[in-house]
């Protein structure tokens, strides 16, 4: 049993090209240091005082940023290429996180957070790009989960460690993730030369759409639009669910930030064994479905179950399975619905969606809380799921041609970029 497990993982694993591997390690040490976030709003309620809504207009403000960064993120890597955004994007954003430990009044807050948000999603574009360009068809879906897994490998350290800082003081928070941003741009700088964005080919979009703009692309803009809804529900756990574990089941920092870390060592262990198994088998809606589904009930249980520690590590099971079951195969759907010289296009119109949700998820989620309580707000929450489950399933209806494994296309020489790394 044991060397039929080593044998899966090895075969999942396998034949995931060098350099995505040097980008899963950079991710892993930005992410790891991922402790202002998850703590924003506890940070700003219970360190300078602002009321619940206040908070959630900063987060809005955030959101903004993120929005902004994301579709600037997307046209300079269409046009300079992702080595040089990233590595300005990590830059840019350990400083920003220094900057912002020094604010304290709302204005200041806002203002510095717009910038934090713009600065830092510029990144995602340019990195999903990235992967596309140093993978090959046969490898892609798993690369895009490998970075996944360092991602989350990463948020399994932060909220954990995060937490403890958070006990003793905030400001650790800030410098900590600073830290991370800083040392992950160098790293990139080091490790990864640069490398244009026209390298493999993915084309296995409908014939006549290989030259489409996303923007006019109805079929992808709805997509989009259901994956805002579903990003709604997903980040109801890093800004409203923190607050009901505190203030409803009376967990403390420390305790919060542990049961948040298990989110990312359940998607570590799981998450490329199931894509591994599951991929080219059904289309990418298929699952996305069943994800829209346990992401419901992943919140609608906190309704059933007694305000106790046990309920929040239910809930992150429920809602790690979700994710799961959702983002690897929205990574696939816009990836092969993408060409090399619009990557940037798509990859930031579907980062825009989690923007949007950054600015809707704690504006919504705090009005909810605020206005009518935690239970109704968590139905709510569950019926937005039920509506991406509808939405997902039309598009399976409509799925004009099953899933293929494109030829794999060998990489060609990267070319110079533009001199702005």
């Amino acid at each position: 049993m044991f060397d039929k497990t080593i044998s899966l993982y090895r075969s999942a694993y396998g034949g995931i090209p060098r350099k995505v591997w040097l980008l899963a390690t950079v991710l892993l040490i930005n992410r790891a240091g991922a402790m202002v976030i998850p703590f924003l709003t506890l940070y700003l309620t219970t360190q300078l005082h602002f009321s619940l809504e206040q908070a959630g207009i900063v987060m809005t403000v955030y959101g903004i940023g993120s929005i902004l960064g994301s579709l600037l993120g997307g046209k300079l890597t269409d046009t300079i290429g992702f080595h040089p955004v990233q590595f300005w994007s990590l830059a840019m954003h350990g400083v920003m996180f220094l900057v912002l430990s020094r604010m304290d009044t709302f204005p200041q807050f806002a203002v510095t957070v717009f910038v934090l948000g713009m600065v830092g999603d510029a990144f995602r574009p340019a990195n999903f790009a990235a992967v596309a360009h140093y993978s090959d068809a046969t490898t892609r879906l798993r690369s895009y989960s490998l970075l996944r897994l360092a991602s989350n490998l990463g948020w399994a350290v932060g909220p954990a460690v995060g937490g403890v800082l958070a006990t003793i003081s905030y400001n650790m928070l800030f410098f900590a993730d600073a830290f991370s941003c800083l040392s992950a741009a160098f790293l990139l700088k080091l490790f990864l030369r640069p490398g244009k964005t026209s390298g493999n080919t993915v084309h296995t979009a409908p014939v006549g759409e290989a030259n489409m703009s996303a923007w006019r692309d109805r079929r992808y803009l709805f997509f989009i639009l259901l994956v805002t809804f579903n990003a709604i529900c997903l980040f109801q756990m890093f800004n409203i669910v923190p607050v009901y574990l505190k203030t409803v089941v009376h967990m403390n920092e420390s305790m919060i930030g542990l049961a948040i870390s298990t989110n990312g060592i359940l998607i570590a262990l799981i998450e490329m064994i199931l894509v591994f198994k599951l991929e080219n088998r059904r289309p990418n809606e298929y699952y996305i479905c069943i994800g829209a589904l346990l992401m419901g009930l992943a919140y609608v249980i906190f309704n059933f179950v007694p305000p106790v520690a046990a309920v929040a590590y239910l809930h992150i099971v429920l809602f790690s399975a979700a994710e799961m079951m959702t983002l690897p195969f929205m990574n696939n759907f816009w990836i092969n619905r993408a060409q090399a010289h619009n990557r940037g296009q798509y990859a930031g119109l579907y980062t825009v969606a989690f923007s949007c949700a950054t600015i809707l998820a704690p504006t919504l989620g705090a009005f909810g809380v605020e206005h009518f309580g935690f239970r109704d707000w968590w139905w709510a929450v569950g019926g937005i799921s039920l509506l991406t489950f509808f939405g997902f399933r039309w598009m399976l209806k409509n799925t004009s041609t099953p899933p293929v494994t494109p030829a794999p296309t060998p990489e060609p020489n990267p070319a110079p970029e533009a001199a702005l790394a």
